[in-house]
């Protein structure tokens, strides 16, 4: 709908992931006005999620108009190969869709205009703009959960390479390793993403764990098991982000996803690790993300209010305040 400066409008937000979509109504400065969560169907397949997406942005252009609210723009992130210029979710292993012109269907069903873009490239951006890389130009956003992805921002711009940017996971840290799920020897997933932590503890242990949570609560006790198995992957992780380091030269590293929640137990290991690979690179500032699961969603909000504003597609801070005051 066109934007009638009389209404002070809304845009929605979803973040599409492969367990749960995460769903708003945000006004400008990006506080959400109403919030929401839905399974995301994907043992029903491509289609059932794409029936679910539209179901959900039709739900909360209703909520926006119970509200009086008039919603200018849907932004829609997902995973996978995201080609935002062709508004084209080309390949998800984890939904199972392919070439699919997401925007384009959308729009037809929801006669809303709608923002089409990748989940990490949208937190990352979020973490640009409002979270812990504000005011940086050159940013490295590491998202770290069952599977491991990158958004890259260079000189204030997202690097999207027609969709194919961003996919550290696939780096390969252990050559002839193990085998990872893109067809890949020894892929950093294979070792470091928190499904790897997890399965790699039960091999070594012949102890069950309940994700890599509980591997990082043993490494707090000292369990040595876990810690070989920690310390292996946060040494696989410095070696591909010294990788990423030489060649784009991040002022800051943002490591979000499920894994960031063991904080400094895996950040300094870390940061300890790519400190001693690097010798004339700059050396980034290793931090954990600051808006935990929201950055995706948030990132879809920012997408969608660009879109309606034109802008030319740079990164820039946003209002810092989000809570209305």
């Amino acid at each position: 709908m066109p934007e009638d400066h009389d209404d002070p409008g809304c845009v929605i937000a979803l973040d599409v992931g492969g367990t749960a979509m995460k769903g708003a109504l945000l006004d400008r400065g990006l506080v959400p006005l109403v919030t929401l969560r839905r399974p995301t169907p994907r043992a029903l397949g491509p289609e059932a999620v794409v029936d679910e997406i539209t179901a959900t942005v039709q739900r909360l252009a209703r909520e926006a108009a119970a509200r009086g609210r008039g919603v200018h723009r849907a932004g829609v992130v997902v995973p996978g190969v995201v080609a935002e210029e062709l508004r084209t979710a080309v390949h998800s292993a984890n939904i199972g869709w392919r070439g699919l012109p997401l925007a384009d269907v959308l729009e037809a069903r929801t006669r809303l205009p709608v923002t089409l873009g990748h989940d990490v490239r949208a937190g990352g951006a979020a973490e640009c703009s409002l979270g812990a890389a504000r005011g940086a130009r050159n940013v490295l956003f590491v998202a770290i959960g069952t599977g491991i992805a990158a958004a890259v921002i260079c000189d204030g711009r997202p690097v999207r390479a027609d969709g194919y940017a961003g996919e550290l996971g696939h780096v390969v840290v252990q050559p002839g390793g193990d085998p990872c799920g893109c067809g890949g020897l020894g892929c950093l997933e294979t070792v470091a993403s928190a499904s790897a932590i997890a399965a790699a503890f039960t091999a070594r242990s012949g102890r069950p764990a309940d994700g890599a949570a509980a591997v990082a609560a043993l490494v707090a006790q000292g369990d040595a098991d876990a810690r070989a198995v920690w310390d292996r992957a946060a040494d696989a992780l410095a070696s591909a982000l010294a990788t990423v380091t030489t060649l784009l030269a991040p002022e800051v590293i943002v490591v979000g996803g499920g894994l960031a929640e063991a904080g400094d137990l895996l950040l300094d290991p870390v940061r300890a690790r790519l400190t001693a690979r690097l010798t004339f690179q700059r050396q980034p500032a290793l931090v954990r993300a600051a808006l935990g699961d929201e950055a995706g969603c948030l990132g879809a909000g920012l997408a969608a209010w660009r879109a309606v504003d034109g802008a030319d597609g740079a990164l820039r801070p946003e209002r810092a305040d989000r809570t209305g005051a």
